[in-house]
């Protein structure tokens, strides 16, 4: 089934009021979320409502919290967001890194203990719409542990997103890396088993540590993992960004005792760069430009339209999402009309703010 995003941000926005949230919050929920099913990231998209609900409902997060300063070292802030929404307190701390990387050329972002903060990539396109190179590393807990270290099959850690954000040219639009350091990140997995597919090759092992493609291994106990990207690269990565975002902003590591809470708690070091503090921003504009045009001209391999770089398949999707819908497999679409059943919303008010959406999946 197809949907709108201006549907789907009318129908969010409906039912974090009805959880609780201010009508700016929950929009922002709402615009944050459908953003990236709009960039194809479904993952991070529409899907993840029904969790946040239940977190709201059963006290996991902090409806209407926003962030506090713990310490300001002028370039350096650490930011406490108080179990708020992550699209809430994402964009307040990003504001007060832009702000820190205007006057000082850099700014250094450590906020801890906030709720899931969505597609990482959203914090970094705030950033180089500003005009500022921004760097970010995250982790998680607050549930069971997801991701096995290289070589290992037990899961010790979660998908740790890492994120790179550069600014647009006159020439080129911004790159835009934002990946998780598992193959796939677990949104993925949970799509394909709810559209009833295969997980991609290489991305999970069962609890027997045998490669399998079954995402069901991730819903049933006992419970598969998933494998690092690029093995000892993607474990690497991954482990850094359990010290970055974990260690160094001290809002927590995964350890074992922290997977009880049944939430879903983030951390997120973020270094924001004004690229004309370190050199002529003209002829760092230049070689960007370069670049970009040298990889692209690369010939590309069969089955392969053109070379891309980073940002440019978020871009291609949202053309094409914008213009034909964002597509919702039955099994979502259900799990998001009992979320708003539970929050008061009815399947006559759902299919209101969401005509020509069937009611029930």
């Amino acid at each position: 089934m197809l949907a709108t995003a201006d549907q789907m941000v009318d129908l969010i926005k409906a039912m974090f009021m009805g959880a609780g949230s201010a009508e700016g919050e929950a929009l922002a929920i709402g615009r944050n979320l459908v953003e990236a099913n709009l960039a194809g990231h479904d993952s991070h998209g529409i899907g993840m409502v029904p969790r946040y609900i239940e977190n709201a409902r059963k006290g996991g997060l902090t409806p209407n919290a926003h962030v506090n300063v713990v310490s300001d070292n002028g370039t350096i802030v650490q930011i406490d967001g108080n179990m708020g929404y992550g699209q809430v307190t994402g964009a307040e701390s990003m504001a007060i890194g832009l702000d820190k990387a205007r006057d000082g050329g850099v700014g250094i972002v450590a906020l801890r203990n906030t709720h899931h903060l969505g597609r990482i990539g959203a914090w970094g396109e705030i950033c180089a719409a500003a005009g500022f190179i921004s760097i970010h590393y995250v982790n998680a807990f607050g549930h069971m542990p997801l991701v096995v270290p290289f070589g290992g099959t037990d899961p010790c850690y979660t998908t740790n997103p890492y994120c790179t954000a550069i600014p647009a040219t006159d020439e080129n639009p911004p790159i835009i890396l934002d990946m998780a350091t598992s193959k796939v990140a677990m949104g993925k997995i949970r799509v394909a088993y709810n559209k009833g597919v295969e997980a991609p090759e290489d991305a999970l092992i069962g609890p027997n540590g045998m490669a399998t493609r079954d995402p069901g291994v991730m819903f049933r106990e006992p419970r598969g993992a998933l494998l690092p990207f690029g093995e000892h690269k993607g474990y690497g990565l991954a482990l850094i960004c359990e010290v970055l975002a974990g260690a160094l902003t001290n809002g927590g590591a995964y350890m074992p005792e922290r997977e009880a809470r049944d939430t879903i708690v983030n951390n997120m070091l973020t270094v924001i760069l004004d690229p004309a503090a370190i050199g002529d921003a003209a002829v760092f504009a230049r070689e960007i430009d370069g670049i970009t045009a040298r990889v692209k001209a690369s010939p590309p391999e069969p089955g392969v339209d053109a070379v891309m770089v980073a940002g440019d398949p978020e871009r291609k999707s949202r053309a094409e999402r914008e213009a034909d819908g964002i597509p919702i497999d039955a099994t979502t679409w259900e799990q998001i009309i009992d979320a708003a059943d539970s929050v008061g919303l009815s399947a006559t008010a759902v299919a209101k703010l969401a005509p020509g959406v069937p009611a029930i999946a």
